[in-house]
């Protein structure tokens, strides 16, 4: 057993152990999950030296053992730089939740931390797999415990909103099933690494009526759990009604399984589709941008701001893909680990505001800062982050990603450049309408500052939107590295125009462009 194996199944035996705990040892039950999900996070800080010191273009941790003999299904796990992050993602929020959880989730709570759990395996899973059945089977495990965390612990529409994220999930995971099928038919196994390899060599001919069906049958899949723009309806209402942890936990890991999915399986599988569809993509992923902010700058309600937030900045992701450059895939790499701090943090001092004031209703609000001014200043700092300012985490991955669509067409620039301009002004608006002004007397008995478990909370979460905004490499340089073998085949496929040589200089041009 590698320590990959470890990460993998410590959240699944942290899950059947607290499944065991009798339900009425509700502090037993917490404390577990705070000290399981915290030692499975300090664990996986050993998968960062391994994923350094790994040759570009293979797999750190990698094994592949069978799992299942007719059809060939293999347990073949592996990381890289692209992955390895969004797997630290996960192991660090999820205590996160825990602690954000510990006194507001009162009712059937062995149910809660257990599901919390499950779904961190579920996600660890989805970011290490390399065979397509296990992928698929961890994508659908993320699945059940969210929909459950949505349905059982959310707010009044929490059935409607849970049934309506689980029916689009599950009808893009019905094509992408579809689509994984055949290509084993074609290929003869599951494996991504041999799929990868045949389809760059030829040895796996695919017609390009193939390539556009299966690469739409993924790109609808992973699109819809982006969500990108016109597949995005879903996610307002599931933030809304979720609680705290099952929001931090959706915007910050879940919707980074789209985009992940279209880096690591959509591009670098059907090229020359991707590169077919990229247009329209690309304009979908701008009108997402656009759209999200301006929805978000009329909305009364503080989630559902922050959920189209998550519209608008993924649209950054998506277009940085799609633009096949290495600024792009580098920036959105960067730009969904940015995101994943950033909005998560925006929902754990959400959760913290509605603890106080039980109202996600802006007009609630007003004047906080003046008996809370330490919740006020990290919402500041969280805030300026999330809308891109320099030296804060969010920054470098839109510039990336805006100066990579440069290189291809610069107006997709001009018009995703204004999402940042709008992000600045839905939330420092948000902003002012929360923590400025005069505090009413009922708001100002009912708003204390951060307690020492908040403090716990939002502190890490602050100190990395720093690191990421000023010590980028640490890093960039194992992203840039897996992008580069990914971009490398995609690239060799680019048409090169070249200029034609201009035409000579007649001899009396020539003679008075050497006088000048």
């Amino acid at each position: 057993m590698t320590l990959l194996d470890a990460i993998i199944f410590l959240p699944l035996v942290a899950f059947l152990i607290i499944m065991a705990l009798p339900k009425e040892h509700h502090h037993a039950i917490r404390m577990f999950s705070l000290i399981a999900s915290l030692a499975i996070f300090v664990v996986s800080l050993g998968l960062i030296a391994p994923v350094w010191s790994e040759a570009p273009g293979k797999f750190a941790l990698e094994r592949s053992d069978l799992w299942i003999s007719t059809p060939a299904i293999n347990y073949h796990v592996g990381l890289d730089g692209i992955s390895l992050w969004l797997v630290m993602l996960s192991t660090l929020l999820t205590p996160l939740c825990v602690l954000v959880s510990w006194k507001s989730i009162d009712k059937n709570i062995k149910q809660f931390f257990a599901f919390l759990l499950l779904l961190e395996f579920g996600l660890i899973g989805v970011f290490c797999a390399l065979d397509f059945f296990l992928f698929f089977v961890f994508w659908e495990v993320s699945l059940v415990p969210m929909y459950f965390l949505i349905g059982i612990w959310g707010h009044d529409r929490r059935i409607y909103s849970a049934l309506k994220f689980f029916l689009y999930t599950m009808a893009g995971s019905a094509l992408m099933l579809v689509a994984i099928i055949y290509i084993y038919n074609q290929a003869g196994t599951f494996d991504y690494t041999k799929i990868l390899a045949g389809l760059q060599s030829g040895a796996i001919g695919l017609s390009p009526t193939e390539q556009l069906w299966l690469f739409l049958g993924f790109f609808i899949a992973f699109a819809i759990k982006v969500p990108l723009f016109p597949l995005h309806t879903w996610l307002p209402d599931a933030h809304v009604e979720a609680p705290t942890a099952g929001s931090v936990m959706l915007a910050s890991v879940m919707l980074k399984m789209g985009t992940y999915g279209l880096l690591r399986f959509c591009v670098p599988m059907f090229p020359n589709a991707a590169r077919q569809c990229a247009g329209w993509i690309v304009t979908l992923a701008i009108i997402g941008i656009v759209y999200g902010a301006l929805v978000a700058m009329v909305q009364p309600n503080m989630k559902k701001l922050v959920a189209y937030s998550s519209v608008s900045h993924l649209g950054f992701v998506v277009l940085g893909i799609f633009s096949f450059t290495q600024q792009g895939f580098d920036g959105a790499v960067y730009q969904m680990l940015a995101h994943g701090i950033s909005t998560g943090a925006l929902f754990l001092l959400v959760g913290f505001l509605y603890e106080r004031r039980h109202s996600l209703d802006i007009d609630a609000y007003g004047g906080v800062a003046t008996p809370a001014p330490w919740l006020s200043t990290a919402f500041m700092i969280t805030m300026l982050a999330s809308m891109g300012l320099p030296m804060l985490s969010n920054f470098i991955g839109e510039y990336l990603v805006l100066q990579g669509a440069s290189l291809v067409y610069f107006r997709w620039t001009v018009f995703a450049a204004l999402g940042a301009i709008l992000a600045a002004c839905y939330l420092l608006w948000l902003y002012q309408r929360v923590f400025f002004g005069k505090a009413s007397e009922d708001l100002t008995h009912h708003m204390p500052d951060l307690n020492f478990r908040e403090y716990a909370i939002i502190v890490p979460l602050i100190l990395l939107m720093l690191w990421m905004g000023s010590y980028t490499q640490s890093f960039l340089t194992p992203i840039s590295a897996a992008d580069a073998v990914l971009l490398g085949p995609i690239d060799a496929r680019r048409e090169i125009h070249v200029r034609a040589t201009p035409p000579p200089i007649a001899p009396a041009n020539r003679e008075l462009a050497n006088a000048r």
